[in-house]
């Protein structure tokens, strides 16, 4: 297990490796036939998820670690005012045109959730993070900095993969060696969360949780849907209590 082993906030909370890999396959981003498939195939069915909840229409939303920007485009055509955080440089040069070619009303800033953190506390009535945990040396810390960028009685989103060994074998034998759908070395299966895990840190940072979705994959459709299985992939949806409701 690697979860958050340390509290020191002058480490950055990132892992140059994984962001020298993003910015290398930024050209590909919106490419739905790269390697940034899985994300354009998941991306309805955790929009719907996301929206069904909390209603995105002229909601404040931060999308944390927003990569290419294909989930906060997507929910800004809901309606949602969104912002997207990421600290690599050439996926957000490519959401941003990407924005301005399909008139999407989508800001974007080169930040990690920390620093956004500061000076954004208690501002947006949805915070999303999805697919992102997994790829940082502290979790927590994002965690944290997401629970307190959103309002009371607000949303928090996250989706990450579970660790086990199932999720070594579909994750990243299956998904990265036997299907090639990801490029080997995507993913660290140390750096899995279970959902306990997750639970366990939005939790200490004061977010309750309200619903859980297992993400299942079908290799001969290669099809994506929501379950109540959380054994490899999966959601949480979080709130902040409003004086003591959720």
């Amino acid at each position: 297990m690697d979860i958050a082993t340390t509290s020191d906030t002058s480490i950055p909370n990132a892992d140059p490796a994984e962001l020298t890999r993003f910015n290398a396959l930024a050209a590909r981003w919106w490419d739905e036939t790269s390697e940034f498939k899985p994300l354009h195939r998941i991306n309805p069915h955790r929009l719907e998820w996301i929206d069904a909840l909390c209603g995105l229409g002229h909601k404040a939303v931060l999308d944390v670690g927003c990569g290419g920007g294909i989930l906060a485009e997507a929910m800004a055509r809901r309606g949602a005012r969104v912002t997207g955080i990421d600290l690599a440089d050439k996926p957000l040069a490519i959401a941003r045109a990407h924005a301005l070619a399909q008139d999407a009303n989508v800001r974007y800033a080169g930040s990690s959730a920390e620093d956004w953190a500061v000076g954004h506390a208690g501002n947006y009535d949805v915070v999303t993070c999805m697919e992102m945990l997994e790829h940082v040396p502290r979790p927590a810390a994002v965690i944290a900095a997401c629970a307190s960028m959103v309002k009371p009685g607000g949303w928090v989103f996250f989706s990450t993969i579970n660790r086990n060994p199932l999720s070594y074998l579909m994750a990243i034998v299956g998904v990265e060696y036997v299907l090639r759908i990801l490029p080997r070395g995507t993913h660290q299966y140390r750096r899995f969360i279970t959902p306990a895990e997750l639970t366990g840190m939005a939790g200490a940072a004061g977010l309750v949780l309200c619903d859980q979705r297992g993400l299942a994959y079908n290799p001969l459709t290669q099809r994506f849907r929501l379950n109540r299985f959380m054994g490899v992939g999966y959601l949480l949806a979080m709130r902040r209590p409003d004086d003591g409701k959720v």
